[in-house]
């Protein structure tokens, strides 16, 4: 049985295939990445932030080829795929920039002559990662347990096999050694798991329990970047068109297809009717069409299971209440394209309530006032991001502190940024990737003392 599938989003047809490989050839490959992984730990920081630096110039100077193998594979617009291949280059060179000072051992004054923090590698980590952003999940994680000392094998998404692996082939071409890509079927992943000593993990949160599970019986440590269900929050002292503008922007970018973006939209009775015709007229300007396309700005969803289930979710809220203000037809034709979508008046009783919609469906939810609106964006089970749009930023920062969230975002929707910590809380997993935090996660904080 094939493993590795790729679809053309924009057509729906199969342009690649490969098998999983076979169950006896993971030991031999974890044998040598943890061979390599222990030269690799005893180069000094500065030396494995030099070959790092030369693999972002690798990436760099291969960022049209790569970014055409992911808007092949995931559908999305080539501009947003070069600008995920530009941040992901980024990320490389700060932490190449960051890691020699953080990763230092740390003195720490207790009386003893001689006492504190050494940071070590934990060895090998698995990766089991998405098909939104499958070069900039992958360095998310790789890069700074990389930088730490740490070997990595990365499961990719059964439909992204070809920008997989060409992104280790541009990897291989820099002389990094101790990045690998497992090309596993779901039978063998608790046999990776087994066999590396720590597991980062990034998709559902359905999948993200199973992972945990697993991880827990054989005592791996773990990291969890899971779903969201980002509130977006609209208070009556609000510059309503600029929130509607960044409110649609968010939710429409990727088709929608991101676990960090606006997904409900919160709004008060003072501004309720005016956001939404803003936001109307943005949804309204969207041009559906071919990812590569410079006129397209609403891209096709990347599989055919994933806009089913899109629209069961539309279809439901609207048989349980929920006004339909634009889109909400299963297109026809080629593709997997799905409209830009709005809800209004969701309430409890609509599955987009209280599930993650994933594509470009958003949900107009009314609140009573500031205090309910907070309340309705910590009625979730979810915990990723958040927005809150207000004239008063101070006010807006306490009632950011009462929002159950990773993240507050005042006047500005959702992102991650490389200096800023990323990751959730509640079934949005736990741990933290980017910033200094995330260079701290697969270490071992070794202490020492001498009397």
């Amino acid at each position: 049985m094939t493993a590795f599938t790729s679809c053309n989003p924009a057509s729906g047809e199969v342009v690649f295939t490969r098998p999983a490989q076979p169950a006896d050839s993971l030991p031999p490959q974890l044998s040598q990445l943890r061979h390599a992984q222990q030269a690799w730990s005893h180069l000094d920081t500065a030396a494995r932030a030099a070959q790092l630096l030369r693999f972002a110039d690798r990436l760099a100077a291969s960022r049209h080829a790569l970014a055409a193998l992911v808007s092949l594979e995931v559908g999305k617009l080539e501009r947003e795929c070069l600008a995920e291949i530009d941040k992901s280059v980024q990320l490389i060179r700060y932490y190449a920039d960051l890691a020699p000072t953080l990763l230092a051992s740390k003195d720490i004054a207790t009386g003893a002559s001689k006492s504190g923090v050494a940071f070590e590698p934990l060895g090998l980590v698995l990766a089991i990662m998405p098909w939104n952003y499958p070069v900039w999940q992958v360095l998310r994680f790789a890069i700074p347990a990389l930088m730490a000392g740490n070997a990595c094998l990365v499961k990719p998404a059964p439909s992204v096999p070809q920008c997989s692996a060409l992104l280790l082939a541009i990897a291989r071409t820099a002389g990094v050694d101790v990045l690998d890509i497992a090309w596993l079927d779901h039978d063998s992943v608790e046999d990776a798991i087994r066999g590396c000593d720590a597991v980062a993990f990034t998709g559902s949160t359905g999948t993200g329990r199973q992972i945990a599970a697993l991880a827990g019986r054989h005592l791996k440590k773990t990291v969890l970047e899971l779903g969201g269900s980002n509130p977006f929050i609209v208070l009556a002292d609000a510059d309503v068109e600029a929130a509607a503008f960044e409110a649609a922007h968010s939710r429409f970018r990727d088709a929608g297809q991101s676990c960090n973006a606006a997904k409900r939209m919160i709004v008060v009775p003072e501004i309720a009717d005016a956001f939404i015709e803003h936001f109307l007229q943005h949804v309204a300007a969207l041009v559906p069409g071919h990812p590569a396309d410079a006129a397209t700005t609403l891209a096709p969803l990347t599989r055919a299971d994933l806009r089913e289930s899109l629209h069961t979710q539309v279809l439901d809220a609207v048989a349980n209440g929920a006004q339909l203000l634009a889109g909400g037809l299963m297109p026809h034709g080629a593709g997997f394209y799905y409209p830009a979508t709005v809800l209004d008046h969701v309430t409890p009783r609509c599955r987009v309530y209280h599930e993650e919609v994933f594509g470009p469906v958003a949900s107009i939810l009314r609140a009573r006032d500031s205090a309910h609106a907070v309340a309705l964006a910590n009625d979730t089970p979810f915990g990723l991001g958040a927005t809150i749009f207000s004239a008063d930023t101070e006010a807006a920062w306490q009632w950011g502190r009462e929002i159950n969230a990773g993240a507050v975002f005042i006047n500005r929707y959702t992102s991650s940024d490389l200096r800023l910590p990323f990751g959730g809380v509640k079934a949005s997993g736990y741990g933290r990737e980017l910033s200094e935090f995330g260079l701290y996660e697969f270490v071992n904080v070794k202490t020492y003392w001498q009397k």
